[in-house]
């Protein structure tokens, strides 16, 4: 689960699924608790109908989406597989084109601690890690110029971002710090691979220590933990995809419009390593990850009904035995 930040900073509780006109707001309503539902109520619409899905129908919740895409991994290693994958992620009734790979990373730095009263003989390991930051800064924008060589990010202004998303380091304020880590996070286009970034990132800090009155003879330490995955390209015009399409279609009176994701789904597992289409298609959500995350229940509804008349299609209906 994304943890809340801050309960005080939320207008209303984060778990309270508080509803102010269309929307509903609270931790995890549009991210992705919506397209759970959205999945589920597609399979009751068709029951009430007096139908059932006329081929098995795998539905999947997992655990590690936001981390390392472990949980849908494990279900391939399982043995399920499909003709095709939908994931209801929240796209505001688009079709999710595009997905960035991830890497997490951790950088640790050691200093020399000593009592604050002489904090200047000492090496500050807080203030060296931060000391590393630009050179970070600067892989994230070389990664950022060649957007123009990728199939649909060449028109999106920074799909790379480089977070800092944790830092952690010291025992206590009167002395000076001994330990730091930093928790980071970098994207990757599809079609490269994660180890061309791996590469930049440690020449990075490499380079950087090097030129650093403490670090460069003690170098810090890159550490890959969580995510170390590839992004990967949606193929227009697969029988799925022209389904949903259709499905879409139908309840919105529009064809739906490409989406080009800037974060990881856990598609590219399916995708990667499964060998199946794996389309990307939900509600609409705003806020993920922030305070007064929120979704639209009228999308929720649409949603529904696409992915209902999409099992149908897809799958066939029979009715159901008495």
């Amino acid at each position: 689960m994304v943890p809340t930040g801050p309960v005080e900073m939320w207008a209303d509780p984060p778990f309270a699924a508080t509803i102010k006109g269309d929307w509903m707001y609270g931790r995890g309503a549009g991210d992705m608790k919506a397209g759970v539902v959205a999945n589920l109520f597609a399979m009751d619409a068709l029951r009430r109908a007096g139908l059932q899905p006329a081929a098995t129908v795998h539905m999947e919740t997992v655990c590690e989406e936001e981390s390392t895409g472990n949980g849908a991994l494990a279900t391939l290693v399982r043995g399920y597989k499909a003709d095709a994958a939908l994931i209801s992620e929240p796209s505001g009734g688009k079709m999710t084109r595009a997905v960035m790979g991830v890497q997490w990373f951790q950088v640790k730095v050691r200093g020399h601690p000593v009592h604050v009263a002489q904090a200047g003989t000492g090496s500050n390991a807080i203030q060296a890690a931060m000391d590393l930051v630009p050179a970070l800064r600067k892989v994230e924008d070389k990664w950022n110029a060649r957007r123009h060589d990728t199939r649909h990010y060449g028109a999106h202004a920074h799909p790379v971002n480089m977070n800092v998303g944790k830092i952690a380091g010291g025992d206590w304020a009167s002395s000076v710090p001994a330990w730091c880590t930093m928790d980071c996070r970098i994207s990757i286009y599809p079609g490269f691979k994660p180890t061309e970034m791996q590469r930049d990132i440690e020449d990075a800090v490499r380079q950087a220590a090097s030129g650093h009155p403490f670090l460069s003879n003690n170098p810090p330490e890159v550490v890959w933990n969580g995510f170390f995955t590839e992004g990967y390209d949606l193929e227009p015009g697969s029988a799925a995809e022209t389904v949903l399409s259709r499905c879409h279609e139908r309840i919105a009176g529009r064809k739906p419009v490409d989406y080009i994701a800037t974060a990881y789904i856990d598609s590219r597992v399916f995708v990667l390593y499964g060998g199946m289409p794996c389309l990307v298609y939900g509600p609409l959500c705003e806020d993920a990850h922030g305070f007064d995350e929120r979704v639209n229940i009228p999308s929720i509804r649409d949603a529904t009904k696409a992915i209902a008349l999409f099992i149908a299609e897809w799958c066939g209906v029979e009715p159901i035995e008495a």
